[in-house]
């Protein structure tokens, strides 16, 4: 929560990779409404919270090897207590929302986490 007015919680952007059996997962930001926020807070750690349908969400990070990533439609979904939440695009024609859709390949998931390590340097 920053200044009482923007509420956010962090999640994971889970990608396939097709050819391993495997996901390439991005932790990022998505800003929720106030009421979510509140609802999600009131339930923290319990399990009731698993019965919660999906909050909608805004984006809230850049995500290198993609266009601009801020402010795509998410929804939000619930996971086993103390995983992080699942972070579900909208289904557009944006390239990450694509490949959480369809996948990527192993030599694609290589790519972006050279991307990842390039820019920690």
């Amino acid at each position: 929560m920053i200044e009482n007015k923007h509420f956010f919680v962090k999640g994971l952007i889970q990608i396939p990779v097709v050819d391993m059996n495997e996901t390439f997962g991005w932790g990022v930001w998505v800003s929720l409404s106030e009421k979510n926020f509140r609802r999600l807070t009131e339930l923290q750690g319990d399990a009731y919270l698993l019965d919660e349908p999906p909050y909608f969400g805004w984006l809230s990070s850049r995500i290198p090897g993609y266009p601009d990533t801020l402010n795509l439609k998410t929804n939000v979904h619930f996971c086993k207590l103390g995983d992080r939440p699942h972070i579900e695009l909208e289904p557009t024609d944006h390239p990450l929302a694509v490949e959480q859709r369809s996948g990527i390949t192993r030599a694609r998931a290589i790519e972006l986490a050279q991307l990842v390590m390039h820019n920690r340097e």
